[in-house]
C-alpha cells in the first residue's frame, strides 16, 4: 500500500483533551479520530491493528471450540427484568424507547441475551458443553470518558460464555479460557499480570483479571509473590491476636476535643498514633438500614470488601453529615460505636486494639479507654480496608508492591446467577431437572489496541509489536522522480506481496526528515529507507523501530533481511 492511496493524516501535537501517552499517539499517528466523549472512529491504521487482534482472538477461541455468534446490540427491557437488571446497572445502561413506547437499551453486556439464546436449546444432558463468543459493539454510559479508547462509551468487545451441567464441569470451561487468555496475550506481546478481581455487575463468586502492566494503567495491582489482586479486594493479613497479653481495661472518661474532627488533628492532639486511634464510618445497606464500620485511623474503608461480606449487589451508600446527626446526634468526626443502636462491623486491626479512642456521639467530644464487649458490641468482624504498600498478604505471608495495570480482560464463574433467574434448564442422565453453570468471558478488543500502544512507546512514537502492528515495514522512498528507485521500489513490493508481508510505501512528495518523522510516529517493525546515494552503493538501510538499530543491507537481500527481522 502507498500512503498517497491511503487515508493518513499525522499530526505534530496532540490536542489538548488527550492526557496519557497512549491517547496522544493514536490520536497523532491517525489511528482513531474523537467523534464525541468516548466515542472515537477508528481509522485505517488503528483498524488494521485491531483486526490483526480479532484474528489473534478467533484463532485461539476456535481452536477450543468455541462457537462464535453475532448477537443484537439493541435489547428489550424485558430480559433485563428477568435478572433484575435494568435497575441494578443504573445510569450506566443507556435506555431509550422506540416509536411503540416500548423500552430498550444498548447492550452494555449480554448475559441475558445469551441466557436466553440457549434456554431454548439446550434441553440434554448431551447438550453440553456449550462456549458461545462474539467480538461486537458495546455501549456503557460513562460519567467521564477519559484516556482515548481506555475509558470510553462505546468500544468492541470480546465476550464469551460458557455452558455446563456441573460445577465441575464448568470450572474446566473456566480454566480453558483462563489458558486461552493467557495464549491470547502472550502472542500479542504483552507483558502482563493476572490477578483475582471482583465480580462486579455481572454478578458470580470466582473472578480473574488479565492487566497490562503499564506505568499509567488506571488499576492499582497488589502484588506479592506469586500473588496478585486488584485492589479493590486484595486481601490483608489481620495483626496477630493479644489475646495472650494481659492488658487492663482502664476506666471509660469523655475529653472534650474542641475542633478536632479529623484524626490528624486527634493524633496531633493526643499523642497517640493514627494507627491506634479509631474512627467510625456510617453507610446503609441495600434496605436503607445504617451501619456502622471501625477502622483504625490510618485505614481507607474499602466499599468492594464490604460490598462482599455483607452479600450486597453494590457497594453501601456512605451516610451524608444530616444522616450520621440522626443517627448518632454528633457531627462526622465525633462520633463513635458507644451506645449505638445500629449494627456495628469492625475491621480486624481495630479487633486487636484495646483502651481506644473514639467520638463520643456528642459534639467535640471524645470518649478514651474504650474496648468492645464492655462499652459496646459488635456485630461483626472482618477485612474492610484497602490494602496499601508494605500491608502483609495472607496467602504468601509477605509483604505488597504495588504495580499499574490496565484492565484488558476479565474472566468470572457466573454459577447459576442468570441461568437461575431465566430458567434456563436441562435434564440430566436421570431425567431430573437441573439448572445450567454458567461462566462469562470477556476481551476488551479495543481497549487493548490501546493497551498495546501504552506499553509499547518511546519519546519519538509508537512501537508495535510485530503482531498486531498496523503494517510489518515501513519503506520511505526518498525520490519517487528517480527511475532507478522506482523500479527498486517494485521489485521489493512484488517480493513482500508474495511472502505475504504487508508494508506501506511513504511515496509522498516531503522531506526525508519528515518521513523519517512519520516512521518513528507509526512505528511498524522495520523501516526501510530507499534513496539515490544507497542505491548507488548497492546497499539499503534497514532498521528495527525496537531498537533503531540500522543494518545495511545488500538490494538483493532486502526481503529475506526482512523476514529474518520479523521472524527472529
Amino acid at each position: 500500500m502507498r500512503w498517497t492511496d491511503t487515508h493518513i493524516f499525522t499530526l505534530r501535537e496532540a490536542p489538548a483533551d488527550a492526557e496519557i501517552p497512549s491517547h496522544k499517539l493514536m490520536i497523532r499517528s491517525g489511528c482513531i479520530k474523537k467523534v464525541a466523549p468516548g466515542i472515537f472512529t477508528y481509522q485505517n491504521l488503528g483498524l488494521r491493528a485491531l483486526r490483526k487482534i480479532e484474528k489473534i482472538v478467533r484463532e485461539e477461541l476456535d481452536k477450543r471450540g468455541c462457537i462464535e455468534v453475532l448477537m443484537p446490540v439493541v435489547q428489550p427491557r424485558e430480559l433485563w427484568e428477568e435478572t433484575n437488571r435494568w435497575k441494578e446497572m443504573g445510569a450506566g445502561l443507556l435506555k431509550f424507547k422506540n416509536r411503540n413506547d416500548h423500552e430498550f437499551c444498548l447492550g452494555a453486556t449480554h448475559e441475558e441475551v445469551v441466557t436466553d439464546l440457549i434456554r431454548n436449546d439446550l434441553k440434554s444432558y448431551r447438550d453440553f458443553p456449550r462456549n458461545i463468543y462474539q467480538i461486537q459493539t458495546k455501549y456503557r454510559d460513562e460519567i467521564r470518558p477519559r484516556f482515548g479508547l481506555m475509558r470510553g462509551r462505546e468500544f468492541l468487545m470480546k465476550d464469551a460464555y460458557s455452558f455446563d451441567r456441573t460445577v465441575d464441569e464448568a470450572q474446566m470451561s473456566y480454566k480453558k479460557m483462563y489458558e486461552a487468555y493467557q495464549a491470547i496475550f502472550s502472542r500479542i506481546g504483552f507483558d502482563f499480570a493476572i490477578v483475582e478481581a471482583d465480580t462486579g455487575s455481572i454478578g458470580g463468586n470466582q473472578s480473574h483479571e488479565f492487566h497490562v502492566l503499564a506505568e499509567f494503567g488506571e488499576d492499582a495491582l497488589m502484588i506479592s509473590g506469586d500473588f496478585a489482586a486488584n485492589l479493590e479486594i486484595a486481601p490483608v493479613q489481620p495483626p496477630s491476636s493479644r489475646d495472650d497479653i494481659m492488658i487492663m481495661a482502664l476506666e471509660l472518661e469523655e475529653f472534650a476535643t474542641p475542633n478536632l474532627r479529623t484524626i490528624s488533628d486527634l493524633s496531633k492532639s493526643t499523642g497517640v498514633k493514627e494507627s491506634e486511634l479509631v474512627k467510625t464510618m456510617f453507610f446503609r445497606d441495600e434496605k436503607e438500614k445504617p451501619f456502622a464500620v471501625l477502622l483504625c485511623g490510618n485505614d481507607e474503608v474499602n466499599p468492594i470488601k464490604l460490598k462482599n461480606f455483607l452479600k450486597m449487589a453494590n457497594p453501601p451508600e456512605m451516610l451524608d453529615d444530616k444522616a450520621v446527626f440522626e443517627v448518632t446526634g454528633a457531627s462526622p468526626g465525633s462520633c463513635g460505636p458507644v451506645g449505638l443502636k445500629i449494627p456495628v462491623y469492625s475491621d480486624n486491626r481495630v479487633a486487636v486494639l484495646s483502651n481506644f479512642i473514639v467520638g463520643a456521639n456528642r459534639d467535640d467530644f471524645h470518649l478514651r479507654n474504650v474496648n468492645f464487649k464492655r462499652d459496646f458490641e459488635c456485630t461483626e468482624f472482618g477485612d474492610f480496608v484497602v490494602a496499601k504498600e508494605g500491608d502483609i498478604c495472607p496467602e504468601t505471608g509477605k509483604p505488597y508492591t504495588v504495580r499499574r495495570g490496565i484492565e484488558v480482560g476479565h474472566v468470572f464463574y457466573l454459577g447459576q446467577k442468570y441461568s437461575n433467574a431465566m430458567g434456563a434448564k436441562f435434564l440430566d442422565e436421570n431425567g431430573k431437572s437441573k439448572t445450567i453453570e454458567m461462566g462469562c468471558y470477556g476481551i476488551g478488543v479495543s481497549r487493548t489496541l490501546q493497551a498495546s500502544v501504552e506499553q509499547n512507546h518511546d519519546d519519538d512514537g509508537i512501537v508495535w509489536p510485530k503482531s498486531i502492528s498496523p503494517y510489518s515495514v515501513h519503506i520511505c522512498a526518498l525520490d519517487m522522480k528517480n527511475a532507478k528507485l522506482v523500479s527498486c521500489l517494485e521489485n521489493i513490493e512484488k517480493n513482500l506481496n508474495e511472502s505475504g508481508i504487508d508494508f506501506l510505501v511513504d511515496d509522498r512528495k516531503e522531506r526525508p526528515g519528515v518521513k523519517f518523522k512519520d516512521a518513528d510516529l507509526l512505528g511498524f517493525p522495520v523501516r526501510v529507507t530507499l534513496g539515490s546515494k544507497g542505491l548507488e552503493s548497492g546497499e539499503i538501510e534497514v532498521v528495527i523501530r525496537s531498537s533503531k538499530e540500522k543494518r545495511s543491507v545488500p538490494i538483493d537481500r532486502v526481503v529475506d533481511e526482512i523476514k529474518g527481522i520479523l521472524e527472529s
